[in-house]
């Protein structure tokens, strides 16, 4: 049987999942904060990973009151990431070609789920030279709920015309995994900056693996079955 047969799908997140940049937003934010006059205000991320704009504004102006000016403080952050990718590139995840490649041969469709922008997505995978090997590519901005709601998921399996319950998420963060496990998916987690979920999302997870490249080994196993 062809493991297309048995995995109709799979979608990706972004990053910290394909591409190793949420550490560079996080260093961003500590930068944009200092210059606002707050301290270790990158530690914020941990709290809204998954998130699209909206959601992450609403986040901040909760935590620091609605006369925190969310617009400078993006336009800042953003002025120091992408000045930080534009001198040294966007870092690739160790594994991430491999499993594309490995994927495309044996047939399986494929999707980005990214609650980036569609601006900022869609640069990145021309960047890193992804984006055609997916089938489709649904971000944050083209969707009406964030992350850990299950919309962004939802669309994409529905899009890919495939089964979710037959289908993987790959998902570094909890707002990600919530998001796949509440669109019906099967959930592996290759942590980034939060090396483990909450206890009952690891509990839900198909695997949880170092890297990139291991989801070839889980999905040769399952191909065996």
């Amino acid at each position: 049987m062809k493991l297309n047969e048995k995995i109709s799908g799979i979608v990706f997140d972004m990053d910290g999942l394909m591409f190793n940049t949420e550490w560079v937003v996080k260093h961003s934010w500590d930068l944009a904060g200092k210059e606002l006059g707050y301290e270790n205000f990158g530690d914020n991320i941990y709290n809204t990973l998954g998130m699209n704009f909206n959601a992450r504004k609403e986040y901040f102006l909760n935590k620091y009151g609605n006369d925190f000016d969310f617009e400078k403080f993006t336009d800042m952050y953003r002025a120091h990431s992408l000045g930080y990718l534009e001198e040294n590139g966007t870092p690739v995840k160790k594994g991430l070609f491999e499993l594309l490649e490995y994927l495309k041969k044996e047939e399986v469709p494929m999707a980005v789920a990214t609650s980036s922008t569609e601006q900022f997505a869609m640069s990145k995978l021309t960047e890193t030279k992804v984006k055609d090997y997916f089938d489709y590519i649904i971000c944050g901005s083209m969707v009406e709920f964030s992350k850990p709601h299950p919309q962004i998921y939802q669309i994409a399996c529905r899009e890919l015309g495939i089964d979710p319950s037959k289908a993987i998420a790959l998902e570094d963060a909890p707002n990600g995994i919530r998001a796949a496990l509440g669109a019906g998916m099967n959930v592996v987690m290759i942590p980034d900056l939060l090396k483990d979920a909450p206890i009952e999302l690891e509990e839900k997870l198909m695997a949880k693996l170092e890297s990139l490249d291991k989801v070839i080994e889980l999905l040769e196993e399952i191909n065996t079955l």
